[in-house]
């Protein structure tokens, strides 16, 4: 199984709508760079609902070496560009990303990428979710950004097309 590297916004969005163990049901080991758990902590200092100390110590926390780190023409974050460093050298990897920039990074560096909204279909596809339209509501009023378009395609794959 290929090493899952995720940013800081899966994990986010995942624990405020209460399915952050979607991910190690998923995945056998999920792997952020120290930039994320940063992100991380820095958020709960500011008062926003994210993963506790019990929640991280599930994650391996890796560091980026400063070698390892690719100079991108765009800004990306911290957290996005150190998971797009630890992807370059293990390039099996696939990343959990829903930055839509930091997503054009991987596919030009040719690494497999999934989001949020991955997870949520595959969790469905294997069973562990019985259906997505109610996350999606319950991720909207979180602040996650999702256009007409995509939540319609969403909910086809997932087999919940119909009136949304």
């Amino acid at each position: 199984m290929p090493d899952v590297i995720s940013d800081t916004s899966p994990i986010q969005y995942l624990y405020q709508v209460e399915l952050l163990d979607l991910l190690f049901r998923l995945y056998a080991e999920i792997t952020i760079p120290e930039a994320v758990e940063n992100e991380l902590a820095e958020g709960r200092d500011h008062g926003i609902n994210l993963p506790g100390v019990a929640e991280m110590s599930r994650f391996k926390v890796r560091t980026a070496a400063p070698e390892q780190t690719i100079r991108f023409p765009t800004s990306l974050g911290k957290g996005e560009g150190e998971v797009l460093a630890l992807a370059f050298v293990s390039p099996d990897s696939l990343l959990l990303l829903d930055d839509a920039l930091a997503q054009q990074h991987a596919r030009q560096l040719g690494i497999t990428f999934t989001g949020t909204l991955g997870v949520l279909l595959k969790a469905k596809q294997s069973g562990l979710l019985v259906e997505v339209r109610s996350i999606l509501d319950k991720l909207d009023t979180k602040g996650f950004r999702l256009d007409k378009k995509t939540r319609a395609a969403v909910l086809k794959l997932a087999k919940e097309a119909g009136s949304d």
